[in-house]
């Protein structure tokens, strides 16, 4: 075991080890000959999605000592969701350098990882991944459905939507802040089909965390025994069972369950990190093939309780065609999927009748996104799929917020709203502003939804005709920094195209006029950031880290 050199070895550096492990009221038998293993643990005071992992940890502790292990906790990094600015994406990269390098500097043998608000999936996978050393993975959980005056509520899908009726004048302020008193009230992460179950689910997918797991509310009493069979079966040290199989079986998951964008770039960046190339093409490819079968908002109707009680992922992945191959659990796929059942057609639809045929994600290309940009189709009002019309151009997110319910704005419900400079470097981070707001005066003339372009993302609890992730950014200087104001777009997602109709001269002519902006940040990481981050369809993880790199041999001097 990689932990001898620290405890086992007669000489001084380990006597410090053992000393200093004696110190903190350890016992010899505790630590001696046995796995260490890392519990990392994402909990802080300012993540509500996390609140219940301290106890979690526990749990899996109670789980390595049994099965003869030694556990020992250490804290990373907490991406807050609600409350990390500009965007948590900005430091996902920084939790998955900061969990490659507890697990190169430390004396472990393995890990089980704890997380699963949004971008803390993906983190902790890609740098588990590149140190190379077996992990589970423990989902944190999506918390119990919101009921609210005989209403269900589902996070974040819901507070759009009241939003827009706030603004529109059809609810009143009370309305509203009752409605945020009741929206998120249990443990857990947001309990639609956002960024966190749809990660959740693709690791589970992938075979890095114990059959089931994905599915279970963080309040649920299996929550707790499946964080303790975590704990026991990590100390078998399974490897990481990643090839491109598993990878292919992450995405049709995701389709089926009509998964969030965001999945599409962290789900390139954690294969980049295992050396397996997957390419948007190959999303689209697939999103042909796999229907939609999960009901969930905001694709569908209902919440992560109800598919948990309706069979969970298990469930749904029993009705689909899947790679098998190995997992965590040390049971392959299929042998894990063996007696799964759907309680509730409506809930996990049967093949033939599917929430949606197929393209739950669309991936586009054209001469407004010449690297792509993705569509949630499912989530998208069916009339816009294609459609052309006039831009309405905001040059940032403050342009856009001081204009956007402006009476003298001059847009109409066939106009399309366009964001720039909130990609990778232009938000910097590539913030959730891609759900832009209907302009005011439509919302009153009921208008509710518009076709929206920009190279940010959107949330997975959001919806509508929404085009992200547009390739390369306005930052950069692609196309859509040279877009003006009334220039006419058109949309063809049945097509899986997005085109500036402008021509190529006038094109020309835009681009050597335009001038980068400056990126704001000069120092500390947002600087590592912006020198070394890639492009979305690259997945947004650094060029240096692109590729497995492993934990070498500790040199202990």
């Amino acid at each position: 075991m990689r932990s001898h050199r620290w405890f086992g070895v007669d000489d001084l550096r380990s006597f410090g080890h053992r000393s200093r492990t004696l110190q903190m009221g350890f016992d010899r038998e505790d630590f001696r000959g046995k796995p260490v293993i890392a519990v990392v643990n994402t909990w802080s005071e300012i993540n509500p999605c996390h609140t219940h992992l301290r106890d979690r940890a526990e749990s899996v502790k109670r789980g390595v000592w049994q099965a003869g292990g030694f556990p020992l906790e250490v804290p990373a990094l907490s991406l807050s969701e609600p409350f990390m600015k500009p965007s948590t994406m900005l430091y996902r990269n920084l939790l998955a350098m900061e969990t490659e390098e507890l697990l190169r500097s430390y004396p472990f043998d393995g890990a089980v990882l704890l997380g699963g608000c949004d971008k803390t999936t993906p983190a902790l996978v890609m740098g588990a991944v590149s140190a190379q050393l077996p992990f589970i993975f423990v989902p944190a959980g999506p918390m119990l459905r919101a009921s609210w005056r005989g209403r269900t509520l589902g996070s974040g899908s819901d507070v759009w939507k009241y939003w827009d009726e706030l603004r529109a004048g059809t609810i009143t302020e009370d309305d509203w802040h009752s409605a945020e008193e009741r929206i998120a009230s249990s443990p857990g992460h947001c309990m639609t089909m956002g960024t966190a179950s749809t990660m959740t689910s693709a690791v589970e997918a992938l075979g890095l965390s114990l059959p089931g797991a994905a599915s279970i509310p963080a309040a649920d009493a299996d929550h707790p025994r499946m964080a303790v069979a975590s704990g026991r079966r990590i100390v078998s040290l399974p490897a990481p069972p990643l090839s491109l199989d598993s990878f292919e079986n992450a995405i049709k998951v995701v389709l089926a369950l009509g998964g969030s964008t965001n999945a599409v770039i962290h789900l390139i960046a954690m294969a980049g990190r295992a050396g397996i190339d997957v390419s948007l093409r190959r999303f689209d490819e697939l999103s042909r093939e796999v229907p939609v079968l999960a009901n969930l908002r905001p694709s569908g109707q209902y919440l992560m309780q109800d598919f948990f009680e309706a069979g969970g992922l298990r469930g749904l992945m029993s009705r689909l065609q899947l790679h098998d191959v190995p997992t965590v659990s040390g049971h392959s796929l299929h042998e894990t999927l063996a007696g799964a059942q759907v309680w509730d057609d409506d809930v996990i639809r049967p093949l033939e009748n599917p929430v949606k045929q197929q393209g739950a994600l669309a991936i586009l290309h054209g001469s407004l996104a010449p690297d792509g940009c993705v569509i949630k189709a499912s989530a998208a009002s069916p009339e816009l799929l294609q459609h052309t019309g006039p831009a309405v151009v905001f040059e940032d997110y403050d342009d856009m917020n001081a204009r956007i319910d402006d009476p003298s704005l001059d847009v109409g419900p066939e106009s399309v709203l366009v964001l720039r400079s909130s990609g990778p470097l232009g938000g910097p981070g590539m913030p959730e502003w891609g759900m832009l707001p209907i302009p005011k005066k439509l919302l009153a003339a009921g208008v509710r939804d518009m076709v929206r372009i920009s190279d940010a993302r959107m949330s997975g609890t959001a919806y509508g005709t929404c085009v992200l992730h547009v390739s390369p950014e306005s930052f950069l200087g692609g196309p859509l920094a040279l877009i003006q104001t009334g220039d006419r777009v058109t949309l063809d997602v049945p097509g899986r195209r997005l085109d500036l109709e402008v021509s190529a001269e006038v094109l020309s002519s835009r681009r050597d006029a335009w001038r980068p902006r400056a990126f704001p940040a000069e120092r500390g990481y947002a600087k590592l950031f912006a020198q070394h981050v890639t492009q979305a369809h690259q997945g947004c993880d650094f060029d240096f880290l692109h590729g497995a790199g492993g934990v070498p041999e500790p040199a202990i001097h």
